[in-house]
């Protein structure tokens, strides 16, 4: 799909790997809508790439339902989603502060995993609605899901309960809107420099950065968009998840 004059929404979109996409596909000629529960930096954003900002709790679904429609009154149905938008909290199953909460398993879950479907399902929809381009593609979605969904370390259950449900998700969605023209792709991005690693001390970034194979550094949000990118316009890309990481698989911690 060429990005120029399309419009698209990105969750997530105001800072790491959403706001490096919002970026690209601005700078690519789309029409970007930020999708971001940070009001003030979705703002920053929009300004910044010439788009719009919508506050939106991805849990909520009258809060999707809200910044969606104010997307498309703004640029029109969306041809492209990219979902990046998610937390990722740490526990154990069990540890000596009791059983993990079930409510925080329940958050990460509701964010990462139903934030995620609720996005994909109402960008489908307005997309299943649009004509056909030449080519019969009528749209494209991407997620986020994390090497956490293969490799989870100790305290992510939650997280990666919540990022193996993307990856399983991928291949039955994109089966179920192939009549329609809509791909669907998930990426899987290991150690980045995002806003809560780069929170951590220079010597612990390092360590990380050190624990990856080849590039031996973390991840650029900018690498993460660039393959975004080629998603969207290789059409051959569909049902599949790709392992964004410099060959690293996880160590239990």
């Amino acid at each position: 799909m060429d990005i120029s004059a399309k419009a698209a929404i990105v969750t997530g979109g105001a800072s790491g790997l959403g706001g490096a996409t919002a970026r690209m596909l601005a700078e690519a000629g789309a029409k970007v809508a930020i999708l971001d529960m940070n009001e003030g930096a979705a703002e920053e954003m929009a300004a910044e790439i010439g788009g719009i900002a919508c506050t939106v709790n991805v849990a909520d679904d009258d809060s999707v339902a809200a910044a969606f429609n104010k997307a498309r009154d703004a640029h029109g149905p969306a041809r492209i989603l990219v979902n990046c938008a998610g937390i990722g909290p740490a526990a154990k199953t069990v540890s000596s502060r009791g059983m993990h909460p079930l409510d925080k398993f329940e958050q990460v879950i509701s964010v990462n995993l139903i934030g995620t479907f609720n996005c994909l399902r109402r960008a489908a929809d307005d997309m299943s609605k649009m004509d056909p381009m030449e080519s019969g593609e009528r749209g494209v979605c991407i997620n986020t899901a994390s090497v956490a969904a293969f490799d989870g370390q100790i305290g992510q259950a939650a997280y990666s309960a919540s990022k193996g449900g993307i990856v399983g998700m991928t291949l039955p969605i994109a089966r179920d809107l192939s009549s329609v023209g809509v791909r669907v792709m998930t990426i899987a991005p290991g150690l980045f420099e995002t806003p809560l690693l780069k929170g951590l001390p220079d010597d612990v970034q390092a360590a990380l950065g050190a624990s990856v194979p080849f590039p031996s550094r973390l991840g650029q949000p900018t690498e993460y968009a660039s393959l975004a990118r080629q998603i969207i316009e290789n059409q051959m890309l569909n049902g599949e998840v790709i392992r964004l990481d410099g060959a690293i698989r996880m160590a239990p911690k």
